[in-house]
């Protein structure tokens, strides 16, 4: 079998050149990179170490090969959200472990068979509506911490400010932004969010000054319990179908077919290892960020060592004490008034994933699955009780497979 991938050429750059747009990476990926940790209770400090070991891994498959860098993955936050309110972070860093040895799983399947019975068993009309629940199911919790309801010490009035302030540059800076600004439009919102929540005297700097200015990120093992691995396995399905769009993303930037060389087998293979990794550490999944192929697009940086370099910077900085506290003080409302969009963004894109299909939704078939995959996702559905609940993203994905496997498909399929 003919499978063999070369390393890239180690990069002929000057190592200062390398090290300052690996940087740069890491700036444009930072904020989106330490979003998620801050709004599932994991810690911002093990996200970037985690990201950086996650990248490395990934370019240890890939034998450096491709232009991207690993790091939190958006997918997973309301799931992340629902399973450690149901049964703590351990568990849920074992459902995540799980999850990332469903891409595996994945990965060698593709190997052996290709890609059509993975777009045949996850076609749009179940992907598109999935992504749409991951995006909307906790939309109120976005709302409550962009209100206030989850701030002690910040009133309604306050709350409301800042929230709306943090989404306001964060639009601005994504709709109207140029080169390098429009690639950091969640940065830029909570800057801005702390800035004013600074001066109205809502930030308490006492967790900064207690820290270490060296310190061990709060690594926390997983534990595995099959209610949390049910809950999150499903979730694995609509990040592993978009991966295949984000290799077509850089390859058209980079004018290469990543498909076949070193192929969509080892990337996925990468992705998976990656995010059970991430988990063994208690960092949130990985997923290849879209930022930072923004980025590479701009810069024309599609030397993979230079993704390395950035990986390896973010390991650095995890041991940065007062960098994890200070991140942690970020007021909710800040965090809540990014959250607003961030959803409703996943949400559009299962929207045009759906459209991009240009399958009639209309149709019997189609409409079947996409209302039952939104209304259970959504609507708090959940069949079992215990220690095999199926509820939310989870039973969305099921629903869907399901329902695709079982009805008779329209005479134009």
């Amino acid at each position: 079998m003919n499978d063999q991938t070369a390393a890239s050429p180690l990069p002929t750059e000057s190592p200062l050149r390398i090290l300052l747009t690996g940087a740069q990476m890491l700036f444009v990926a930072f904020g989106a990179l330490v979003l998620v940790p801050l709004l599932t209770g994991l810690d911002p400090n093990v996200a970037l170490f985690t990201a950086g070991i996650g990248t490395l891994i990934f370019h240890g498959v890939t034998r450096v090969s491709v232009p991207v860098f690993l790091a939190s993955s958006f997918a997973f936050i309301a799931p992340i959200q629902g399973s450690v309110a149901n049964y703590g972070i351990p568990a849920t860093l074992g459902g995540l472990m799980v999850a990332g040895l469903v891409y595996v799983v994945i990965s060698q399947f593709v190997r052996l068979k290709g890609t059509v019975w993975l777009h045949r068993l996850l076609p749009p009309v179940v992907v598109g509506p999935v992504i749409m629940v991951i995006g909307l199911a906790l939309a109120p919790v976005a709302v409550d911490m962009a209100t206030g309801e989850t701030s002690e010490a910040i009133g309604y009035g306050t709350a409301l400010f800042l929230s709306m302030a943090s989404l306001l540059v964060t639009l601005v800076l994504a709709v109207f932004g140029r080169g390098l600004i429009r690639l950091i439009p969640i940065m830029g919102g909570i800057l801005t969010g702390y800035a004013l929540a600074t001066l109205m005297g809502v930030v308490d700097f006492s967790p900064v000054r207690d820290a270490a200015w060296l310190a061990l990120p709060s690594f926390t093992a997983p534990s595995f319990h099959w209610a949390a691995i049910l809950f999150m396995i499903p979730v694995a399905i609509a990040p592993a179908v978009e991966h295949i769009g984000d290799m077509v993303a850089i390859g058209s930037v980079t004018r290469k077919n990543y498909l076949e060389k070193p192929g969509l087998h080892r990337t996925l293979l990468g992705d998976g290892l990656a995010t059970a990794a991430a988990a063994i550490f208690g960092g949130p999944p990985n997923t290849t960020y879209s930022e930072v192929t923004g980025a590479v697009t701009l810069t024309r940086a599609f030397n993979p060592w230079i993704m390395v370099t950035t990986a390896c910077i973010a390991i650095v900085l995890a041991f940065v004490g007062k960098l994890g506290a200070l991140l942690q003080t970020i007021p909710g409302p800040v965090m809540g008034g990014i959250m607003t969009l961030l959803f409703g963004s996943i949400a559009v894109v299962g929207m045009n994933t759906l459209v991009r299909a240009g399958k009639p939704l209309t149709a019997p078939r189609n409409l079947v699955v996409v209302s039952l995959v939104l209304v259970f996702g959504i609507g708090g559905m959940q069949f079992g009780n215990g220690q095999f609940t199926l509820q939310g993203v989870s039973l969305a994905a099921l629903v869907g497979i399901v329902l695709n496997w079982v009805l008779p498909r329209a005479e134009e399929e």
